[in-house]
């Protein structure tokens, strides 16, 4: 089954537009949450295999994919956190399953944070964790004239594929039609400029003592030969979490979606069943 039964649309949900793929059905409620300079596309793979058994909505963030470059929106994972809230009200469920990707782990263990009794159980695939916010020179910096120039040139100084190398442990599976996906959003200029006010307005990581308080039952799953978030930010997570097991796959870079869609789709089902 391909992801064109999944219904495409653009969604207003705190005054943004933001682009959606979703399937509504019978079936338990999963929301998917991509990472940094990501979309829905991250989870391509295994979409096709989740909505033979969840009703399934996937957002691209404000800032990133198909979605809005706002420029009034304060880019801080508490508020991200509290769209994706919105998001899940919006389609008329009260609770759902969330499988979240890299920077959007941050995102689903702050909706945990906020709103436990509104998630059943959290997937979290190479979650980012633990880092600070961006140092203050950078910040001050980020309000010089033309400073999303150089943003731009800073990411754009490495071609899309160096990039893509960089997530992927199987360097084989880099093919043109990622490096055209993962590519396409770097042309946006909207993008630098909704890039920036990330970079002001990102919070720090949750620290220890809110994660101990976080009882939704979470499955982690990493790939050992993550380049991006290390292996061992997954080991420090399930000490945090009161109710928490990692699963790591030998041989598996960041983009764990792209490299073992099977086994991430069996993991998932294992744990929100």
């Amino acid at each position: 089954m391909s992801n064109s039964s999944l219904n495409q649309t653009y969604i207003k949900v705190a005054d943004m537009k933001l682009y959606c793929e979703y399937l509504l059905n019978d079936k338990p409620p999963i929301l998917l949450i991509h990472g940094f300079a990501s979309s829905t596309y991250t989870f391509r793979r295994i979409l096709p295999l989740l909505q033979e058994r969840y009703s399934i909505i996937a957002v691209d963030l404000p800032g990133f994919g198909k979605s809005e470059k706002s420029t009034s929106f304060i880019y801080s994972f508490e508020n991200y956190a509290k769209v994706m809230i919105e998001c899940i009200h919006k389609f008329g469920f009260s609770t759902t399953h969330i499988v979240a990707h890299s920077m959007g782990g941050q995102i689903a263990l702050n909706m945990a944070r906020l709103a436990p009794e509104k998630i059943n159980k959290l997937v979290l695939l190479c979650s980012s964790g633990y880092l600070n916010p961006a140092n203050k020179y950078l910040v001050w910096s980020s309000y010089f004239p033309f400073f999303d120039k150089f943003i731009y040139y800073y990411i754009r100084r490495k071609e899309v594929k160096d990039h893509l190398k960089n997530v992927f442990f199987n360097q084989n599976l880099i093919n043109e039609d990622l490096i055209h996906e993962f590519g396409r959003p770097l042309a946006e200029k909207g993008f630098y400029k909704a890039l920036i006010r990330l970079l002001r307005h990102r919070e720090g990581d949750l620290p220890s003592h809110q994660l101990q308080k976080i009882k939704v039952p979470t499955l982690l799953i990493w790939g050992k030969e993550d380049r991006v978030v290390p292996v061992a930010v997954g080991k420090r997570l399930v000490r945090d979490l009161p109710d928490a097991q990692l699963i790591t796959y030998e041989n598996t870079g960041h983009l764990i979606t792209e490299e073992r869609p099977e086994f991430v789709f069996k993991n998932i089902i294992m744990h929100t069943s």
